[in-house]
């Protein structure tokens, strides 16, 4: 059997708290927040609901996208990978943690639909915030070449040509 390894988690839930942006000593930036996912189970005689909350955390542009975008109750869509970590806390006792690192994190409500918006704070307030702008990352810009209003030419192709 060849070698396998797949490590990518997928999870839609609800911010338990405002992710609070932090920097690394290197500067890097980082963010740690907890996700709310709803999971039904058959009860004794009825179906109930039951909360799993799962430790994301986010580096660099991800975790400023998330901090100035999300707030506690927003709906987040977190595409990531499973990490466990260990260290000796200060009682010399052996700690774990299993988290996702987010890799992609996506708006799950379109604007102004999260019905818990007026319990919740701004995502980032005052004077002279700025908006986060996401680096383009070297995306191609496309121009209309053809702006003189003409449809652009497709050449015809004969199915009978193709090879499937």
């Amino acid at each position: 059997m060849a070698n396998f390894n797949f490590n990518k988690v997928i999870i839609g839930g609800r911010l338990t708290a405002d992710p609070e942006l932090k920097t690394t000593s290197s500067g890097i930036s980082v963010t740690t927040f907890s996700v709310a996912v709803n999971r039904k189970y058959q009860a004794k005689n009825a179906e109930d609901t039951q909360a799993d909350f799962f430790n994301v955390t986010a580096w660099r542009q991800t975790a400023e996208f998330v901090t100035r975008y999300f707030h506690k109750a927003s709906s987040i869509c977190v595409v990531g990978t499973l990490q466990n970590r260990s260290w000796v806390d200060n009682n010399n006792v052996k700690q774990y943690r299993t988290e996702i690192v987010a890799d992609e994190v996506f708006f799950v409500d379109a604007k102004n639909e999260n019905p818990y918006a007026a319990q919740s704070a701004p995502a980032f307030s005052g004077a002279g915030a700025q908006p986060y702008v996401p680096d383009n990352y070297g995306a191609p810009t496309y121009t209309n070449a053809n702006a003189g209003g003409e449809a652009p030419k497709f050449e015809e192709i004969n199915d009978d040509e193709l090879p499937f």
